[in-house]
């Protein structure tokens, strides 16, 4: 092989890892594409954070525009959002909000909520994840905004606040309302 050659596959990787850490510092770690969006939310029966609730199913939540929420008391981020979270619900009585609990001890989320408010009309435990899985979630906090229709409508990774409110929610929003 020729010595000139040996010299410039080196910088060619070089400019080619370059290349790509550029490349993927320019992309906003929030957007991550969803194979769920524009599908319907799939189907569960799972059972609710308090015992008196029961089950939940699909059935139970769709017929309202929702904010189902991906959760953990665990979850530092989780904890940021919350208080947006419990904000919002009392804000805008015209969305459901569904808290889905992480794999996590029923009784510890229960005093989570009992500390720091309930903003859901809904809570659900995925015990075992099944439900995370159809979703696609990949962490926790993961929103979805979810039409009448039970159409899955936008994805948000990591914690909400009111700029991310603002900028994303209330536009998609505005368009199904």
């Amino acid at each position: 092989m020729n010595k000139r050659l040996k010299l410039f596959i080196p910088v060619a990787v070089f400019i080619t890892m370059a290349g790509f850490l550029l490349f993927g510092l320019t992309r906003d770690p929030n957007i991550v594409p969803s194979a769920m969006v524009d599908k319907p939310l799939p189907e569960f029966s799972l059972p609710g954070l308090y015992p008196e609730s029961g089950e939940f199913s699909r059935a139970d939540i769709v017929g309202d525009i929702l904010i189902v929420n991906i959760w953990g008391s665990w979850c530092l981020p989780c904890h940021i959002e919350h208080p947006f979270l419990l904000e919002m619900s009392e804000k805008d009585p015209s969305l459901t909000f569904v808290g889905i609990s992480y794999d996590d001890s029923m009784a510890e989320d229960r005093l989570f909520l009992e500390e720091r408010g309930n903003p859901f009309d809904y809570n659900v435990v995925d015990l075992g994840g099944s439900l995370r899985i159809d979703l696609g979630v990949t962490g926790a906090p993961e929103t979805f905004l979810v039409d009448a229709n039970g159409m899955i409508l936008y994805r948000h990774i990591g914690a909400i606040d009111s700029i991310t409110w603002k900028n994303t929610f209330e536009p998609l929003l505005a368009q199904i309302r």
